[in-house]
């Protein structure tokens, strides 16, 4: 079993996949780790030798920052942005989109479930299969 930074790779998949599963490695940097340590992007994990192993490991911990590492500087960098109060770390912040996008409608994702209105059913008609409202409805029935 390959294990590197922490991380067991699953024994049935190609390298080249394989690799990806440690945070900070998609298949570009990926393709670049094997080209540069010399190993075939074919082989599967569970044949890979000590040897091969062991270059991935030191060529890995060497040249880039993955796991705990890069983890660690992207929460640092958030914290940053929250606590210099700028745009994007007040949208962190409220736990709402950061990149521009539109919060109208989406952003389900970054904004969780949808949360009924408190009082929302005080003397607005519910729609007919509805037991409470949500805000974006309540929005759009005071149109």
């Amino acid at each position: 079993m390959a294990r590197i930074e922490g991380v067991d790779l699953p024994r049935n998949k190609r390298v080249e996949i394989g690799l990806t599963y440690l945070f900070g490695v998609g298949r570009t940097r990926s393709n670049e780790i094997l080209s540069a340590t010399g190993v075939n992007p074919d082989t599967r994990i569970k044949d890979l030798t000590d040897a091969e192993v062991q270059s991935l490991r030191e060529y890995i911990g060497s040249h880039f920052k993955v796991e705990g590492e890069l983890r660690r500087e992207v929460q640092m960098s958030i914290k940053r942005l929250v606590e210099i109060g700028c745009y994007r770390g007040l949208r962190h912040r409220r736990n709402l989109p950061a990149r521009g996008q539109r919060t109208r409608t989406n952003a389900r994702t970054r904004k969780g479930p949808r949360r009924p209105l408190p009082g929302a059913d005080a003397g607005v008609a519910l729609p007919r299969n509805s037991q409470s409202l949500y805000i974006s409805e309540v929005l759009w029935l005071k149109q």
